[in-house]
C-alpha cells in the first residue's frame, strides 16, 4: 500500500462512488479502480462492498481509512519538519578542502559568514589524491577539489561548480639567475633540481609536461605536498617548484615566474551531491565561496 491508495480509500468512504472520487482527485475512474485493486491485493480481507449502486467500505476498510488519516497527518508533519530543515538559514554546513584552498578560502568564508543567523560552518582539511575527492561528498556538504585543466571531468554522480582557474607559476629562490627573466619556458627550468608533489596529486601532470616539452627527465630531489613547506624549501635553495599563483601566501625568499609553452593551470572546483543544495544554508555557503573566489581572483581579498 502507499499514501495515494490510502487517500483514495478515505475519499471513497466519504463520497461513495468511484466516479465521485475520480472527479475529486482529477483522474479517470479506471485509474481509481486500478489503485483500489492494488490496495485490495495487499489486504487479507475485503475493504469494499456493494450496497445497491454504491461502493462502500467494509468494517476493515473503515478501520484502514481511519488509520490512513493518522498516516496522512504524520506525513504532513514530517513534510513540515523537512521543509523547515531545508529552509533553515542557520543550519550546519560541512566544508572540506585541500590544504592551499583551505588556507586561503576558509578565513574568507569564516569572516564572510560571521554574525548571528547565518550558516554554522564545520570545516575540515582533506588532502587526497584527485580521484578520491568525489568520494568525500558522502561525508561533507561541499568539497573543494583541484584538478588540472586537461584532466578528465569529475564523475556525473556529483554536481560541480568552478571557483577559480588558477595559474601555476615556477617558484625560485630570491636571487636565482632565472628571476631576471619575466617568463620561463620548460627549457629554462628543465636542468634545475625540482621539488614536486607525490605521485597521484594533480600538479604532477604539469611537472611531467615540463619534462616532455624540454625533452629531458627532471631531477626530482624532494616530494612535498604542503605549499607552505615547499616555499620554505625553495627559499632555502632546495630546488624549483610549481606553486599556485593565488592560493599560496607570498614568501619573502621566493619569486614566482609565469611558465610558457605548456598549459600550467588548475581548476578549483566545488563538488557536492545534487540534493545537498536543496538546503538554504548550503546555498548560502556556496554563494559566499564564489564571492571569496572572485575577491581572490581580482586581488581584493584581505589577509
Amino acid at each position: 500500500m502507499d499514501e495515494r491508495q490510502l487517500r483514495i480509500l478515505c475519499e471513497l468512504g466519504e463520497l461513495g462512488s468511484v466516479t465521485a472520487v475520480a472527479d475529486a482527485l482529477l483522474v479517470t475512474p479506471s485509474a481509481i479502480s486500478q489503485q483500489l485493486r492494488l490496495l485490495q491485493r495487499s489486504m487479507p480481507v475485503p475493504l469494499t462492498e456493494r450496497q445497491g449502486r454504491r461502493l462502500v467500505l467494509t468494517d476493515a476498510g473503515q478501520a484502514l481509512a481511519g488509520a490512513a488519516i493518522e498516516v496522512e497527518s504524520a506525513l504532513a508533519r514530517a513534510r513540515h519538519i523537512v521543509d523547515a530543515y531545508v529552509d533553515r538559514p542557520d543550519g550546519s554546513v560541512s566544508v572540506a578542502a585541500f590544504h592551499s584552498a583551505a588556507a586561503t578560502l576558509f578565513p574568507l568564508l569564516l569572516r564572510g559568514l560571521a554574525g548571528p543567523g547565518g550558516p554554522r560552518l564545520a570545516l575540515a582539511d582533506e588532502d587526497v589524491e584527485q580521484e578520491q575527492f568525489p568520494r568525500l561528498t558522502r561525508d561533507y556538504d561541499l568539497v573543494l577539489a583541484h584538478r588540472l585543466a586537461p584532466a578528465p571531468d569529475w564523475p556525473g554522480t556529483v554536481a560541480v561548480t568552478t571557483l577559480l582557474r588558477e595559474p601555476l607559476d615556477v617558484a625560485l629562490p630570491a636571487g636565482h639567475p632565472l628571476t631576471a627573466l619575466p617568463r620561463l619556458s620548460p627549457a629554462d627550468v628543465a636542468d634545475q633540481p625540482w621539488i614536486t608533489v607525490h605521485d597521484g596529486f594533480p600538479l604532477m601532470a604539469t611537472v611531467e609536461a615540463i619534462a616532455t616539452a624540454a625533452n629531458r627527465r627532471l631531477d626530482i630531489v624532494h616530494r612535498i605536498n604542503e605549499f607552505t613547506v615547499v616555499a620554505e624549501a625553495v627559499a632555502a635553495g632546495g630546488g624549483l617548484a610549481l606553486m599556485p599563483r593565488w592560493t599560496t601566501r607570498p614568501h619573502p625568499g621566493v619569486v614566482l615566474r609565469p611558465l610558457t609553452g605548456i598549459h600550467a593551470r588548475r581548476h578549483i572546483d566545488v563538488l557536492h551531491r545534487p540534493e545537498r543544495t536543496a538546503r538554504r544554508a548550503v546555498r548560502t555557503v556556496l554563494t559566499e565561496l564564489h564571492r571569496a573566489a572572485a575577491a581572490i581572483r581580482d586581488g581584493d581579498a584581505s589577509d
